[in-house]
C-alpha cells in the first residue's frame, strides 16, 4: 500500500505538469507567477489538506521556471540514469472517496483488492478522496456494484509504467521531465503519481509501448 504525502513545491509541479498549457506557458516564459498562484491555490490546498500562504506558491512556481533556465545543462546526463521501469497494461483507475461510502466499507474495499491483485497501487489524497490503480478484472468491478455510482468509479483502457529512481533523485523533477519527452513524442500523460520510492505514470493503453521505449532509450542514453 503506498500513499501520497507531497510538499507544495512537490504539489505545485505536480499540478503544472498535468496542465499542458500552464506547462508551456511555463518553459516560455509567459506566465504572470501571481496571477498563476491565485489559480492553482485552491488545487495545491486540496492536494495538501490544509491551508496555504499564497506567496509560498508563487516562490514555488519561480523555483520551478527557474529549473527550465537549466534543461541544456539537464539534458547532458539524463535525469533518468540509473532509474529502472516496469510496464503493465490492463490497468483499472478506481477513484472514490468518503461521500461514496461508509469509512468501514472504503477499508473492507481496500482489504478485499489483497485478494484479487497483491500488486495494487493505493493512494490516499489530502481531499479524503482515495486511487487505486489495479488489474481490470471482473471480481474487481463486482465489488462496486452494490455502490449507486460505481460506473463513475472507473477509468479503463489504461497502463502504468513504473520508475524507480534513486533515492537522491527529485521526484518532481522526473516528473517533468518525462512529461515533456513523452510530449515531444505525441504521448500524453494521464496521470502521475508519486510514493515513497518510485513514480507511477498512467497512460492510455495505446500509448504504453511507444511511451516504454521513449523512455528507455532516455535511460540509455
Amino acid at each position: 500500500m503506498r500513499t501520497s504525502n507531497l510538499s507544495v513545491p512537490e504539489a505545485v509541479r505536480e499540478i503544472i505538469t498535468k496542465n499542458r498549457s500552464i506547462y508551456d506557458c511555463m518553459k516560455m516564459d509567459v506566465i504572470n507567477y501571481t496571477a498563476l498562484a491565485v489559480k492553482i491555490q485552491p488545487d495545491v490546498e486540496r492536494q495538501l489538506g490544509n491551508p496555504v500562504n499564497l506567496n509560498t506558491i508563487v516562490v514555488a512556481i519561480k523555483r520551478y521556471a527557474d529549473s527550465f533556465l537549466e534543461k541544456e545543462e539537464i539534458r547532458t546526463e539524463s535525469v533518468l540514469k540509473n532509474a529502472r521501469l516496469s510496464l503493465t497494461d490492463g490497468i483499472l483507475d478506481i477513484k472514490f472517496s468518503t461521500s461514496d461510502m461508509g469509512k468501514k466499507e472504503a477499508a473492507s474495499l481496500l482489504d478485499k483488492f489483497e485478494q484479487y491483485d497483491s500488486d495494487y497501487e493505493f493512494f490516499r489524497m489530502a481531499d479524503s478522496t482515495f486511487r487505486v490503480l489495479t488489474e481490470d478484472l471482473a471480481d474487481i468491478r463486482r465489488m462496486f456494484e452494490s455502490f449507486p455510482s460505481a460506473k463513475n468509479f472507473f477509468s479503463t483502457g489504461l497502463a502504468k509504467i513504473e520508475i524507480r529512481i534513486p533515492q537522491e533523485q527529485n521526484r518532481s523533477d522526473v516528473v517533468s521531465y518525462v512529461a515533456e519527452i513523452l510530449h515531444n513524442n505525441g504521448i500524453e500523460l494521464q496521470n502521475a503519481f508519486f510514493s515513497q520510492d518510485n513514480i507511477i505514470l498512467v497512460l492510455r493503453e495505446e500509448d504504453a509501448s511507444k511511451a516504454y521505449e521513449v523512455l528507455r532509450a532516455e535511460i540509455s542514453r
